[in-house]
Formats: structure tokens, C-alpha cells, sequence
């Protein structure tokens, strides 16, 4: 039984020149990159071409590019030290966030007692940008926390837009990019975000490595303490052959960028025709003008099957996810879901199928004789 992986939004399989880069660099440049020997001094060469790389791809410089174990890590730093040294008071952001913000943003309500403010959804799942204008009128030193690419609705964040608006009104801008660095292209010259997270596993990279864009000159503090790697804000040892392989795995996505865009945008416009002649009452949540790589449809299906699709199309080898891989043992509805569905339609399944370039025509084709059969 051929398996099928349709679940990309989760995470991604390496490329193989991904794993061929890591495999030279676990080999033959396994020095420190901060010993100062020719083992150390080759591996912190690797470490700050790989730095130059990514800033290159994202139009950076290579000073903002600080590497971290995850988007999570990096999330956590940037909204903690916003509040414990930047001197913010009030945070906004949306109750459709990624967890690592939302519980990041409670627990510094409940530390400093910061004001925390949520923008109005939109029924598509877009954000408000009129109430967000609204509540920027208030006069506090302010921190705006929102994704560019939502990751169970692929709902899109006009990132440029918010960043002007958060400049006009002298807020910091905060984006978790988890979803889009690698998908679609983000000059940071052009886009005055302030900060940006990514995380290699998700544009077919290694697991355990990401990185923050930290504009120049942001005063943010180290979260934790020990060496002075990652210029005194993020010390540990790096993991150079998770590094290595993240920049190899950036520079392939956005090379391949417009060929694999348009094969994956293919495969989405079909499985949507098809859903639709199949289950003409199924439901595209978040419309269907969301982000390239992420579907996320409801059907109309009765409670009895959906408490076990997903365990049916795990047998039949397809591999798709109910909603974000992070809360996927959870009983409770999907806390972005909630946001824009009915109750009733909350009781009906909703599957997010994500996509990479290596899926064919004939994954999809599984995928609707599967649900056909069940």
C-alpha cells in the first residue's frame, strides 16, 4: 500500500540535498563554530554563510538573523522580551493565533500584568483591519502579534498593510511566518515588520532549528543566559548541521518557488472540483482564497463518521491532519475553527489537507476514493 502524505502544514520531508548537506556537515566540520582552531574557525564559517543565505533570500541583513531551536523558542523570546525589556504594556493580537502566542501573551498578562487585546475576526477568518486601526488608537506602548499565514485555515495576513499601520501609529509588529518563509516571498526592506519567526521542518528543512528576523537596532534581551554565541541573544552551542541544512532547504524552496507554486496550486484546484462534485454541501473554511499550500474543507458527514475519519484514512495510508499537528490529541474543537463556524457545523468534520511539491494527481485520487468509501 502506497502511503500518502497530505498533512505539509505539520511538517515536511528533507530534500534530499538537504540530508546530503547535513551528512558532510556531521562528517567533516563537526568543530565548535566558536573555537578559534581550524576545526572551529571552518564550522563558523559554515554558521555565517548559512546566516548570509537566509538574509539574502528574505532581503535581509545577516546581523537580524538569529538562529533558534524552533518557531515556538523564537515566538516566546521576541513577545517576552517585548514586554520585560522593550517596556510593552499591551499586546494585540487575534484568538486565532498559533498557541505558542496566544499562551505566551496569557502567561505574560498574568507575570505583568499587560493588557492583552484580541482584533475582531472576520466570517472568512481574515482580520479586521478596521478595528485593529481602532484599538491602535489607544496610546500605550504596543506589540502586534499576528501570522501572515494562518496555519489550519490558511487565511492570509496582508503583511505589508499591517506593518504600515503599526508604523503609523508607532506600535511594534511581531508576524509568526511559520507557514509562509520558503512558500512565498518576504522582503523585509520593502515590509517594515519588526520581528519574524520561521521553522526549517516546515520548507522541507531538518526539525529542532528555526530562526528570528530581528530588525536592527530592536533592544530585545536574551531569554536565557550562558555563552555568547548568536551575538549575546541566544546562547547554547548552534547545531551548525541543522543550520547547514536549513539554509540549504530555504535557498531549494525559493529557487523551486514559482515551479512547485504552480504544480501544488494544480493538485488544490482539483481536489477542490472534485469535493465539491462529490459532497456538493462541503464547506472551503476560510473561502477559497486562502494560501496555496493549506485546504481546509468541512463535509457533510454524520457524527458516527466523523468521530473516525481520521482513523479510517490512516488505514487506507493517508496521512491528513483535523487541525494543527501541535493539538491533535485533543478532544476540543479547534480553538481557530471555533472562531468562525457554527456549532453546528463544529459537530461535522473539518480536514485540513496540506500540500507539498512532492505530491502527484494521483495522491488526490486516493483521497476522494477514500472519503467516497467512507
Amino acid at each position: 500500500m502506497k502511503k500518502i502524505y497530505l498533512d505539509n502544514a505539520s511538517t515536511t520531508a528533507l530534500r534530499p540535498e538537504v540530508i546530503q548537506e547535513m551528512t558532510h556537515v556531521l562528517t567533516e566540520d563537526y568543530g565548535n563554530p566558536s573555537s578559534t582552531h581550524s576545526f572551529g574557525r571552518t564550522s563558523k564559517s559554515i554558521l555565517e554563510l548559512s546566516r548570509k543565505s537566509i538574509a539574502q533570500n528574505l532581503n535581509a541583513t545577516a546581523q537580524e538573523i538569529i538562529f533558534t531551536s524552533c518557531g515556538t523558542e523564537a515566538n516566546n523570546w521576541i513577545l517576552r522580551s517585548a514586554v520585560k525589556d522593550l517596556k510593552v504594556t499591551r499586546i494585540i493580537t487575534s484568538k486565532m493565533e498559533h498557541h505558542a502566542v496566544l499562551y505566551t501573551a496569557l502567561v505574560l498578562e498574568k507575570e505583568f500584568g499587560i493588557q492583552i487585546d484580541y482584533v475582531a475576526i472576520k466570517p472568512n477568518g481574515e482580520i479586521d483591519l478596521t478595528h485593529l486601526v481602532e484599538l491602535l488608537s489607544q496610546e500605550k506602548k504596543t506589540l502586534v502579534s499576528l501570522m501572515h499565514v494562518n496555519n489550519e485555515t490558511g487565511t492570509i495576513l496582508d503583511l505589508e498593510r499591517v506593518a504600515i499601520i503599526c508604523k503609523v501609529h508607532d506600535a511594534l509588529f511581531h508576524s509568526d511566518t511559520v507557514q509562509s518563509v520558503g512558500k512565498t516571498i518576504i522582503d523585509l526592506q520593502k515590509t517594515t515588520v519588526d520581528f519574524i519567526v520561521a521553522s526549517a521542518h516546515k520548507f522541507h528543512g531538518p526539525k529542532g532549528v528555526g530562526f528570528a528576523f530581528v530588525r536592527k537596532n530592536s533592544g530585545l534581551q536574551p531569554l536565557f543566559f550562558g555563552g555568547e554565541q548568536e551575538k549575546g541573544l541566544r546562547a547554547g552551542t548552534e547545531a551548525l548541521h541543522q543550520i547547514a541544512g536549513m539554509a540549504k532547504a530555504l535557498e531549494l524552496s525559493y529557487s523551486n518557488l514559482e515551479e512547485d507554486k504552480i504544480h501544488i496550486l494544480e493538485l488544490k484546484t482539483e481536489l477542490i472540483s472534485k469535493l465539491k462534485t462529490a459532497f456538493p454541501t462541503c464547506k472551503i473554511n476560510g473561502g477559497t482564497n486562502g494560501f496555496y499550500t493549506i485546504l481546509n474543507v468541512l463535509l457533510p458527514f454524520s457524527e458516527d463518521k466523523t468521530a473516525m475519519i481520521l482513523f479510517h484514512l490512516d488505514m487506507k495510508g493517508i496521512a491528513v491532519s483535523r487541525g494543527s499537528a501541535c493539538q491533535s490529541g485533543s478532544i476540543k474543537p479547534s480553538h481557530v475553527l471555533v472562531e468562525i463556524l457554527s456549532e453546528e457545523d463544529l459537530k461535522k468534520p473539518s480536514l485540513r489537507i496540506s500540500f507539498s511539491h512532492f505530491n502527484t494527481k494521483e495522491d488526490i485520487d486516493s483521497l476522494m476514493d477514500a472519503l467516497q468509501k467512507i
